[in-house]
């Protein structure tokens, strides 16, 4: 016999305060509309669930045995109602963001971990990949954001793009480099010295070869290639090598002493950071807390950023 949930849910409420009128109180519901469930359950087993003519209700056997059942059920719904607002609230849930290596090993993974020390049940995954990689993940809804340097000309039109930092790249090596130490540095003066090159076919890979044609040199000499972000920073920071890095990702480093800038401006490149979304989806609520969060911290970002002077660039 298949018995209805909210009656054992009322049964045990009843048990549980004493009373119809507080187990009504409990549910919050009317005394009537109690009384009227627990007759309806009563006529549906063909048996009494509390002792006859006892005040205050005392319940049978039967009684005591549902009633333990309906506590499941009431603790279930409290646990789903719990579930659904952690839900709603985007404190609960997974999104999927993906970017650049660069950028999101050196600028968006510690954001972040800040939003996952305050929201500790979201889950991100994360994945890596550029324009081509990413767009088709949107569209598919494998993935909920991706945070991408773009040209405004290369925003489809089903994809919106909210821009975050301006493109700006700089000429980077090691805290003691040489030429660090020399102060004004001519373009004559880098191109002796090897450069490390971003994995082929990212956009800071032809970066770097527009910087080079830009001072002219033709020639030059690279000594690594292909690596992350850190394996980038282990080779310059041990060795006279240079590369060029988003000016951010410089700049999130300047506490650890090790990496610097050269004080030569380069041509900035025509990409601005920006974060991607389907254009006409709704992010889920944790999804939509991540994009505020990144918006958010990036906009904290800028402001320490302009607090450098525009001619001079930031070096320990």
């Amino acid at each position: 016999m298949k018995l209805d949930p909210r009656h054992l849910e009322m049964l045990f409420a009843i048990v549980e305060k004493g009373g119809l009128s507080e187990g009504a109180e409990m549910l919050g519901k009317s005394q009537p509309s109690l009384s009227r469930s627990l007759a309806a359950l009563e006529q549906r087993i063909d048996a009494p669930l509390f002792k006859k003519d006892r005040r205050p209700l005392r319940p049978t056997e039967l009684g005591l045995a549902l009633a333990a059942e309906g506590r499941k059920i009431y603790e279930a719904g409290r646990a789903s109602s719990t579930v659904l607002a952690q839900y709603r609230d985007g404190k609960s849930g997974a999104v999927h963001v993906g970017g650049t290596p660069f950028f999101f090993d050196g600028v968006i993974s510690g954001m972040l971990a800040g939003f996952q020390f305050e929201r500790p049940d979201v889950r991100i995954d994360q994945v890596y990949g550029y324009m081509c990689d990413l767009i088709p993940k949107l569209r598919d809804g494998s993935l909920d954001l991706a945070v991408l340097p773009m040209r405004v000309s290369s925003i489809p039109d089903d994809i919106d793009f909210h821009e975050i930092l301006p493109g700006r790249n700089v000429i980077a090596c090691r805290a003691a480099h040489p030429l660090v130490r020399r102060g004004s540095v001519k373009l004559s003066d880098i191109g002796k010295y090897p450069w490390i090159a971003p994995p082929a076919g990212s956009p800071l890979y032809q970066d770097l070869r527009t910087v080079l044609q830009e001072i002219g040199i033709k020639d030059f000499k690279v000594s690594f290639t292909g690596g992350s972000l850190s394996a980038t920073v282990n080779i310059l920071t041990g060795s006279d090598a240079l590369t060029v890095l988003p000016f951010s990702v410089v700049f999130m480093m300047r506490n650890q002493h090790s990496v610097g800038a050269l004080s030569i401006k380069i041509g900035d490149p025509d990409r601005h950071l920006g974060v991607l979304s389907l254009r006409g989806q709704k992010l889920k609520p944790a999804a939509q807390k991540v994009y505020n969060h990144i918006r958010h911290e990036f906009d904290v970002l800028a402001s320490s950023i302009t607090r450098v002077s525009q001619d001079t660039v930031w070096r320990p």
